[in-house]
């Protein structure tokens, strides 16, 4: 289902999963929009595919409904389609739930749900007119498989409405050809952990069944396997060692 002529959004795309996930659609001859709220970081990337003229670039915070608007509109602009949106853009930090304050809870929810919700809702006008499309929402399997050790309800919570957000739309939109699943990554080697003040992502191995920890280019398969799959949808797919399938004892 290789085209030239498709197009590909990718939201939260300058470093980790999203960049992966660009570049691959890329090599698979799409045409990307990446998006990011650093713009310096989203150059970078740009220019690192070789600033190839079936890539632009659209710097902003996806929590602004006016970013949103903007990256799908110079994707129809530019490209004149919007074939796939991957809504990767997220903030994700550990706190104890008694220690997160409002305006920490509406960042996770701005940039998480907000960010995906009307991302999704301008994709999907242009989905409707052209007979179809596929969105894959980034979620986590934390929102199935928490851990007591790892405090974060708050981002959690966001991620948890994206699941659901994801199930409801592939109910609505699968009589127009709209597919709409989730990827929900495990630990997955990336600028993130050192983020949130991991500095050995292999440590966390053995929360994985597999004893080791993801790639970013793991998600980037599974976002073009749900791209390009015709008959799946509402799914939740775990990209995450066997970590909600059982744990490792001894």
């Amino acid at each position: 289902m290789e085209n030239h002529h498709k197009t590909v959004i990718v939201t939260g795309a300058s470093t980790g999963i999203g960049k992966a996930i660009a570049a691959l659609f890329l090599e698979k001859g799409y045409n990307v929009v990446i998006n990011s709220a650093n713009s310096e970081n989203l150059k970078q990337t740009y220019e690192t595919f070789g600033s190839p003229a079936n890539v632009i670039y659209v710097a902003g915070d996806i929590s602004n409904r006016k970013v949103s608007k903007q990256v799908v509109a110079a994707a129809v602009e530019k490209f004149g389609s919007v074939d796939v949106l991957v809504n990767n853009a997220g903030v994700f930090a550990p706190k104890p739930f008694l220690e997160v304050e409002e305006n920490e809870l509406d960042r996770f929810l701005g940039v998480n749900l907000k960010g995906t919700f009307f991302t999704s809702q301008e994709a999907v006008k242009i989905m409707l007119k052209q007979g179809g499309g596929a969105i894959i929402n980034i979620g986590t399997v934390l929102v199935d498989h928490a851990i007591a050790g790892f405090p974060a309800a708050a981002p959690i919570s966001s991620k948890g409405a994206i699941h659901a957000l994801t199930k409801q739309l592939a109910a609505e939109y699968g009589k127009d050809n709209i597919s709409v699943n989730t990827i929900a990554p495990g630990i997955i080697r990336s600028p993130l952990q050192s983020k949130i003040g991991i500095e050995n992502a292999d440590s966390l191995a053995g929360l994985h069944l597999l004893d080791k920890v993801g790639e970013a280019t793991d998600v980037a398969d599974a976002a073009y396997y749900l791209a390009t799959s015709d008959f799946v949808t509402g799914e939740t797919l775990n990209v995450a060692g066997g970590h909600t399938a059982g744990h490792q004892f001894g």
